[in-house]
This record gives structure tokens, C-alpha cells and sequence, in this order.
């Protein structure tokens, strides 16, 4: 220690700041946690960094020990042999790959983290692997992390000043840690306080020494960091605050059950052919930007579903499970809820095939509650969930993994010629009842529904008349075409704000909406086939 705390020739002391240039970048693969086991990072860091560091660390050493009296111009190049530099040029290159990889990868996962969160805008994140959720590549990221690091070797142009810069970064980070550890100690692993105290003011005692001297070089390159820090902080904060308010307006606002039902002829409200996928987050109630698609159009369609699509942290969600399918009012209403379920290495479907899909989900679930609602078949209660909101909030019901025996199955299929399309039980024999529907410039489509050869409530025509009604109601919404409702949103604050709150609200969270990624339901949905419904929100 006595070389850095000599005097140099200006009279001032050497700044602690600089012990920080030994440490930063041996601490950067510590960010390849969320990739490596903890065990192959411990094992990589004593038997090959560690040993490295050290190594050269005493060779810079034994050459100050012998070059002493001109410090002032001796780089880490200088000690090394001539014979072995342009080895351990090629090494430093591939450790600043290295080093840069495990920082490029702990900033995916934190800015995936965050969104989750919904503490930054939305951005494409691409998972790699199908067994590691850890494992993300982020496109808009990359290239701003490509855009930065070019322009901060443009603009400085001196180790010395990205040396300051990166060593008040680092030195920030772990102070951070230290305080949030201690922390963890208390919440997470339930030590006593004066664990925490002690673990908190030894280690932070040292780092904030550090921190200190790193401040000293703020001028000369140290500024960047906070700079960046403040610059990004502020942009979090005003999409996770705006997002809240959005959220809690919609919580506030909703449109109860109720209220939907009671919507018919007789206050002007018709239904128009069709059906009407409105999509939305909340999974119960009505949102309202429908409720203020109808307070101005009166009318919706005839077959009427509230999409919400959601993403799990698995790779993979089997078909049999992505579709839970529930009413919203009595059967009369033809109105449903479905919380369709993606992974995250799913690849969503295109609109055709959505919306073919969903219809035969739709269908299956007809048939399955109205089983279940005459008492027809059991069903394990395991495939259900109840919902509390409203006595009008009927079972959701995972389709795909109820199988009993008199179950009939629904199946459309189009043709561009006239054909017959049949459907029934897996393990029906019979046929009773055809119906045919021919709308004009359509290819015929034929539905053939199934019953058992004993069924437990015999009708005349075979089936239950509400059954056979409500599916040809869904068949003809199918035919007359399916709209996409995607409401809009456009966040101003309400009148007597402070001056900070409109800027933050009216320029700077309506700036980012416009610019970052839309939701994935609209990227993919057709413009013919879209419909937006713009809604003011007054936080």
C-alpha cells in the first residue's frame, strides 16, 4: 500500500478511486447468474480468475519494484515481456468480450425484471432456451448499449476519464447491494436486526470510503454514470406511476355485470351480427373503454367475448391448457370471458387460426356447461374456478382437460366448395340430429351434433333445444365475421396538477406509449379487422 499512498510529484495524495480499477471487471461475471449455476461461478472464480488476478497483479508489482523512479509512465503494457505482448493483448480482447457479454446479459434481465414489473416500457424480449427462463435477448437493449458504449469512446477519448466513470459505477453497485442486503437479512432470512446493523456498517463503512474518493473524480469522467442513472430512474418512474394510475382507473371504473345485462332494446341498444372479441387486462368486470364503446355506438354483437391474453413464466403451455372459458350473464345473453394462456417459447397464433380456435373453444365449453348444468356428468372440481365478483360471474373452465364420456364435440371447417363437416363423441356411434345452414355467398358449412344412444335427457330432437340454438348462434356469429376491440388509451392529468405531474403524464408517459412497443394483441391483429376504442384517462 505504501506505493499508492506515496505522494506524487503535485503534491497531492494518490485517490482511492483508483484501487477500484483492480476489482472492476473480475466482479462483471457475476452477473452471468441468471445463465450459470452458482457452483460454476464459484469454481471459475478460485481456480482461473483469482489465480490471474493475482498473477498479474504481482507482476505489475515486481516491475514497479524496479522501475520506480518513472511511474508516471508506466501502463500495464510497459511490464508486460515483448515477447508475450501481443498474447496478452489478444486475451485482454477476448476478457473485454467476455466482460461486456456478462454485463449486456445482466442488463436483459434486469430491464425484463422491470418490465414485468411495469417499471419500463414495453420491449421485445426473445427467450433463447426452452429449459433456462434466464436466458433473454433483447433487441432495442442491444442496440442502445451498442449506441452508448460508441459514443462514450467517441466523446471521451481517454482511459482515463471511462476508467473514472466505470469505477464510480461499480463502486455505486455495491454500496447499493450492501444496503439492500441488509435488508434481505432482516425480511428475507429473519435475522435479528443487529446482524443486519453490524453486516451494514463494516462493509459499508469500506465501499462508502471508496464511493467517496470515486466522487472526487466527478468532473473528469464520474459525472456519466449518475448522468445515465437519473436519466434512466426517471423514465421508470414515470411508466410504473402512469401505469398505477391506469390500472386503479380501470379498477374504479369498471362496468359492473349488471349493467351489461340490463342493456337491451329497450334503451336503443341492438345487436348487431357478428363476434366481438374485446380485449382487456382485468379479469373480471366489464372494462370500461367498452362501456364507453357503447355509451357512444349503441349496439355490440351478437356473440360478445372478453379476451384477456397472458403471458406465464413457463416455456410451453400445452393447447389442452391455454383456454379458460367462462359466461358472462345467463346463457340468453351470449356473452363469455376467456383468459387465453401463452409461454413464453409459444408462438402466437395469426388471427385466422385465433379466432378458429377460440370459436371451437367457445363451442366446447357450451357443451360443457350445459352437461354440467342438467347434471348430465360429473367434473372434478380441479377444472374449475369460481369467480367472486358477481353472482353473474359464472365457473371459468380450463378446456382441453375435462374428458367424460357424452360429452359432444363441435367442429367446424370451411371449404371454398360446398362440403360436410361432422363432429361427434370420441367414442359415439350414432348420428341423431343435422343441421344445415346455407348463407348466400358463403361455402356451405354443416355441423352435425352428437348424443349418446341413452341420453340422460331425452328430447325429441335428440338434444337439448338450448344447446342446438346457442351453437348455431356462435356458427352464424362465426360467418358474419369477427371483430377485434382494442381500447386505447391516452393518459392527461386532471385539472389543478402540479406542473411536474403534467409533464410527467401529458408529454412524457404519452411520448413513450407512442414511440415503445404496442401491446402483442394488436400487433398481430389485421386492420380491416381492428377496431380501437380511444379513451381519455384523467389521473
Amino acid at each position: 500500500m505504501y506505493k499508492f499512498l506515496k505522494k506524487t510529484k503535485k503534491g497531492g495524495w494518490m485517490s482511492l478511486g483508483g484501487i477500484l480499477l483492480c476489482i472492476t471487471g473480475s466482479e462483471a461475471m457475476f452477473a452471468d447468474l441468471g445463465h450459470f449455476s452458482y457452483a460454476a461461478i464459484q469454481i471459475a472464480f478460485t481456480f482461473l480468475v483469482y489465480p490471474a488476478l493475482i498473477l498479474a497483479y504481482m507482476g505489475q508489482a515486481a516491475y514497479l519494484s524496479q522501475h520506480h523512479d518513472n511511474t508516471n509512465h508506466i501502463g500495464f503494457y510497459i511490464s508486460v515481456p515483448e515477447k508475450l505482448r501481443i498474447p496478452v493483448l489478444i486475451i485482454a480482447i477476448l476478457a473485454s468480450v467476455v466482460g461486456s457479454q456478462a454485463i449486456i446479459s445482466g442488463t436483459f434481465s434486469i430491464i425484463n425484471q422491470s418490465q414485468s414489473l411495469s417499471c419500463f416500457p414495453r420491449v421485445k424480449v426473445v427467450h433463447t432456451s426452452d429449459k433456462i427462463h434466464g436466458q433473454i435477448y433483447v433487441p432495442e437493449i442491444n442496440w442502445m448499449l451498442m449506441i452508448l458504449c460508441v459514443a462514450v469512446t467517441i466523446g471521451f477519448r481517454d482511459t482515463k476519464h471511462m476508467g473514472n466513470a466505470s469505477g464510480l459505477a461499480v463502486m455505486t453497485v455495491m454500496l447499493v447491494t450492501t444496503c439492500l442486503t441488509s435488508l434481505v437479512i432482516i425480511l428475507c432470512w429473519h435475522k435479528p436486526p443487529i446482524v443486519a446493523l453490524s453486516f451494514l456498517l463494516f462493509f459499508g463503512s469500506i465501499e462508502l470510503l471508496y464511493f467517496s474518493a470515486s466522487l472526487t473524480k466527478f468532473t473528469e469522467g464520474a459525472w456519466l454514470p449518475i448522468l445515465l442513472a437519473l436519466f434512466l430512474m426517471t423514465i421508470m418512474f414515470v411508466w410504473h406511476y402512469a401505469t398505477i394510475k391506469k390500472y386503479e382507473f380501470d379498477l374504479h371504473n369498471k362496468v359492473s355485470l349488471e349493467w351489461l345485462l340490463a342493456l337491451g332494446s329497450s334503451l336503443g341498444i341492438a345487436r348487431v351480427p357478428g363476434i366481438g372479441l374485446v380485449f382487456t387486462d382485468l379479469t373480471s368486470g366489464i372494462p370500461a373503454n367498452f362501456s364507453r364503446f357503447v355509451t357512444n355506438l349503441p349496439a355490440f354483437h351478437r356473440v360478445l367475448v372478453f379476451v384477456c391474453v397472458k403471458s406465464v413464466p413457463v416455456p410451453y403451455v400445452p393447447p389442452v391448457e391455454r383456454y379458460l372459458v367462462g359466461r358472462v350473464g345467463p346463457p340468453a345473453h351470449r356473452s363469455y370471458r376467456c383468459i387465453v394462456r401463452y409461454g413464453y417459447r409459444d408462438v402466437h397464433q395469426d388471427v385466422d387460426s385465433f379466432e378458429t380456435e377460440l370459436v371451437a373453444r367457445l363451442a366446447d365449453f357450451i357443451n360443457y356447461d350445459w352437461h354440467r348444468t342438467n347434471g348430465t356428468c360429473s367434473f372434478p372440481e380441479d377444472n374449475a374456478s369460481l369467480s367472486n365478483e358477481s353472482p353473474t360471474e359464472y365457473r371459468l373452465a380450463v378446456i382441453g382437460t375435462v374428458s367424460f364420456s357424452g360429452m359432444p364435440a363441435y367442429e367446424v371447417e370451411e371449404n371454398v366448395q360446398p362440403a360436410s363437416v361432422s363432429g361427434g363423441f370420441p367414442t359415439v356411434d350414432s348420428v341423431t340430429d343435422v343441421i344445415e345452414m346455407e348463407p348466400v355467398g358463403v361455402a356451405e358449412r354443416r355441423v352435425r351434433f352428437g348424443a349418446d344412444d341413452e341420453p340422460a335427457t331425452p328430447s325429441p330432437a335428440g338434444m337439448d333445444l338450448q344447446l342446438q340454438g346457442e351453437l348455431e348462434d356462435l356458427l352464424s356469429a362465426q360467418q358474419a365475421g369477427t371483430a377485434f376491440i382494442i381500447g386505447h388509451s391516452h393518459v392527461q392529468a386532471k385539472q389543478g396538477s402540479s406542473v411536474l405531474k403534467r409533464l410527467a403524464l401529458n408529454f412524457g408517459y404519452n411520448f413513450l406509449r407512442r414511440n415503445c412497443r404496442g401491446a402483442d394483441v394488436a400487433l398481430k391483429v389485421p386492420p380491416v379487422s381492428l377496431l380501437e376504442v380511444g379513451m381519455v384517462y384523467i389521473v
